[in-house]
């Protein structure tokens, strides 16, 4: 398998060979269930869709309960295809974190934590407009101009002002795996993970 779907715990640190101290993200990796295996026969691209996390039957949708069904497993939280794979995976076997090494490296997936709508100064980095002088004391946060006056009397797209913050995709790469827990299903890694505890994250070899 080329990775695996997991749940972010939290951060620790640890101490390596040499008596560094780490910063860690820990990570529950696994296990996942194989719940569809598509070929280049019937699908056109060979993958392997792979689901993780306890979800509650009524709060499941009565398509994606017999998609679960069919695969003979409990309906999941989160589904995820993964192409490259060489194992012969059927319906309902699970895979862990056996696929992965202590010592090498991994490529994590998740979502950032969402800020809501925020100003200019949080979500951009924006100084505010001059200082605290002129009767200006209402203005240390302000956007300021946007550069538009009758000509061309518009906003143009893509200028950096107030709105969403957060919530987005963000991939970090080449984190170590610095240990396994192949019993708890956890793994440690060197770095950090975006998301909040509990976010769920792909994993990639």
């Amino acid at each position: 398998m080329s990775g695996l779907i997991g749940k972010k715990v939290g951060m620790t640190s640890l101490h390596d060979a040499e008596g560094n101290l780490l910063g860690c993200t820990v990570i529950e990796a696994g296990p996942c269930v194989v719940t569809h295996v598509k070929t280049v026969e019937k699908d056109g691209y060979k993958a392997v869709q792979l689901a993780f996390g306890e979800r509650r039957e009524k709060n499941t949708p009565s398509a994606a309960l017999g998609h679960f069904k069919k695969a003979g497993t409990t309906p999941k939280v989160k589904s995820h295809e993964f192409k490259e794979f060489t194992e012969d995976l059927q319906l309902g076997d699970k895979v862990d974190t056996d696929i992965f090494l202590e010592g090498g490296f991994v490529t994590v997936t998740s979502s950032s934590k969402g800020k809501g709508f925020q100003g200019v100064v949080k979500r951009h980095g924006f100084s505010g407009v001059g200082e605290a002088t002129h009767g200006q004391h209402d203005r240390s946060r302000a956007p300021g101009s946007l550069g538009g006056s009758s000509y061309p009397a518009r906003v143009f797209k893509g200028l950096r002002m107030a709105g969403r913050t957060g919530g987005n995709k963000i991939t970090t790469e080449n984190l170590r795996v610095v240990k396994i827990d192949k019993e708890k299903n956890l793994m440690v890694v060197h770095g950090s993970v975006p998301g909040p505890k509990g976010g769920i994250v792909i994993i990639w070899k």
